[in-house]
Parts: structure tokens; sequence; C-alpha cells
């Protein structure tokens, strides 16, 4: 059995985070409707490949990475961790990032196009955001795609298509 995390007055904070329906992802979600998208959520497409949502005619799958959790560039953690439970972190964080890159992967093999963006980048502009998902789907005159953001990105073969690496 493997080391066991020791509760501390600092972690507190963390317990009970929702893993679905947060707040960027209902802001993300109210701009991705008021653009005209239509979408289905927390679909699972495979074992291990649960999206934030889905929009199935576009056939787009969309993530909405914390960034504390995440390990977003800008926002994440710069330190190394301390305390009683910093291997344990350590550990979490690069389970996290794998499991990250397996969703993609898996969504990608089964002909999604993955979009993935950052908590911030929800939260400073849920237009924008809307709009940078928007921009990935096929050609819709009924959908309103705006000037996409700089870190979103759905081709694999690029290396900012999985913001993490």
């Amino acid at each position: 059995m493997g080391q066991q995390w020791v509760s501390t007055s600092a972690g507190r904070h963390l317990s009970g985070r929702r893993k679905e329906h947060t707040t960027p992802e209902v802001e993300l979600r109210r701009a991705l409707h008021a653009a005209g998208a239509r979408f289905r959520l927390h679909p699972r497409l495979a074992k291990g490949c649960t999206p934030d949502l889905v929009l199935p005619r576009h056939r787009l799958a969309v993530f909405v990475d914390g960034c504390f959790f995440h390990g977003c560039p800008t926002h994440g953690r710069k330190t190394p961790w301390t305390g009683p439970n910093a291997a344990l972190w350590e550990d979490k964080m690069r389970r996290n990032a794998q499991r990250d890159a397996r969703s993609t992967a898996l969504a990608t093999d089964l002909g999604w196009t993955v979009v993935r963006l950052w908590e911030h980048e929800v939260t400073t502009s849920p237009t924008q955001a809307a709009a940078t998902v928007l921009s990935h789907s096929a050609a819709d005159s009924h959908l309103e795609p705006a000037a996409s953001a700089p870190h979103a990105q759905a081709d694999p073969a690029t290396p900012e298509a999985s913001h993490r690496r």
C-alpha cells in the first residue's frame, strides 16, 4: 500500500472540489449556447475519456482544464512541493498530465477534434473561449466563430496542441 495523505490546514480548501459543472465550464457553456452551439455534457467517449462537453455535430471534444490541478504554465505551481504530502502531490500532478494526454489521444483516435482550454482562458473571456472552440468546427453558417485564443490548439501535430508540453 502506498503512502497516506496527511491532512493539513493548508490543503483543507482543496477537499470537495467539483469535477463537473465548475464555474469556468458553466461560463463556457453559456457562451457557446449564446453563439448557437448545441452540445452534450460529460459523455464517456471511451474508458478514461470523458470531455467536459462535446459538440457532436462538429465532432469536437472540449476539456476545460483547471490551472492548479492540470499544471497551467501561467498559473500552475512553479516551486517544488514541500510538506508531508510533497511526494504525493508530485505523483498526482504527473498522473494528471498523463491522463490528460491519454484522453486527448483516445478522443483523437475516435475521430474527435480535441480542444483544451485553461480555466483562466475561460474566466477571462467566456465569449473568446467559445469563439476558440467554434473556430475548430467545420464551417457552419449558424455559428458565430470569432478570432481564436492563442493557447487553444486542436491540431495534434503542433507543439501547442497539448498546452502542457
